[in-house]
């Protein structure tokens, strides 16, 4: 929606020739923006879904990766970028070095912090727990994501089947929590096990670690679909911001 466009909505409403739910109607579904690069921006996302539009990194140049934050930045919104190499994060880093570059979960965010440096809270209405050292890539997604999006969220880390004992210290943290997103790699054992132990809605998170049989995260995917412990909802292989958008939704209600 261009600026004319808009100043006549607005104009309508002021002089009472629309209203303002069938302005905001029309807010909803017309406005974006192409900045090039064959980049085409949902500008209004926020307005329609609660949640701005995230850029994707895996797939798209360093050019369009600049001009995708740049564009949606333009609105005085905070902006995540997931799945960024460090090519990318070169050039983002250099057009906007206000912006934070966290290379281990693989997110840049520009007006907004994340939370990239140690110790990281156990403790939180959301908890993260991840089965092993090797997940904690994927951990850390759905953790920045969550924290991005504002949420009050706790990491734990490596405390899967292989010791379940180790999950001990951190029951009642996940007692008091009021949803688990649980990432495993391997069988995909722990949501099961949590879901078992403590009744809470579960966002469960394959990854592709593990050896040949692992098929790169699909036994894993398998077993959290085929889990017979129930309240168990499964996100798509690695997909940790996938599952911190969905605890944001569900809180949200």
């Amino acid at each position: 929606m261009i600026k004319n466009e808009m100043h006549r909505l607005l104009d309508d409403v002021a002089q009472g020739r629309t209203t303002p739910d069938k302005a905001l109607e029309r807010l909803r579904y017309a406005p974006f923006l192409e900045v090039g690069c064959g980049v085409n921006l949902d500008t209004h996302r926020a307005l329609r879904t609660g949640h701005g539009e995230t850029v994707f990194g895996q797939g798209k140049d360093p050019e369009q990766m600049v001009k995708a934050v740049g564009g949606l930045a333009a609105s005085g919104q905070p902006v995540l970028a997931t799945r960024v190499n460090r090519e990318q994060s070169e050039a983002l880093c250099a057009a906007y070095p206000q912006g934070v570059y966290w290379p281990r979960a693989r997110l840049f965010s520009l007006g907004a912090e994340l939370p990239v440096n140690e110790p990281w809270p156990n403790q939180g209405r959301v908890v993260v727990a991840c089965a092993g050292a090797a997940d904690i890539p994927v951990a850390l997604e759905a953790f920045g994501t969550a924290a991005f999006l504002g949420l009050d969220t706790g990491l734990i880390s490596d405390v899967g089947v292989a010791g379940l004992h180790r999950l001990q210290p951190h029951m009642e943290a996940l007692f008091q929590a009021k949803l688990l997103i649980v990432v495993a790699g391997m069988e995909g054992a722990l949501p099961s096990v949590l879901a078992g132990l403590t009744g809470k809605p579960i966002l469960a998170v394959p990854t592709s670690v593990g050896y040949g049989a692992s098929f790169q995260g699909l036994a894993a995917l398998m077993a959290m679909l085929n889990s017979c412990a129930p309240g168990i909802a499964v996100l798509n292989i690695d997909n940790g911001y996938g599952a911190a958008c969905m605890a944001a939704k569900i809180l949200a209600q």
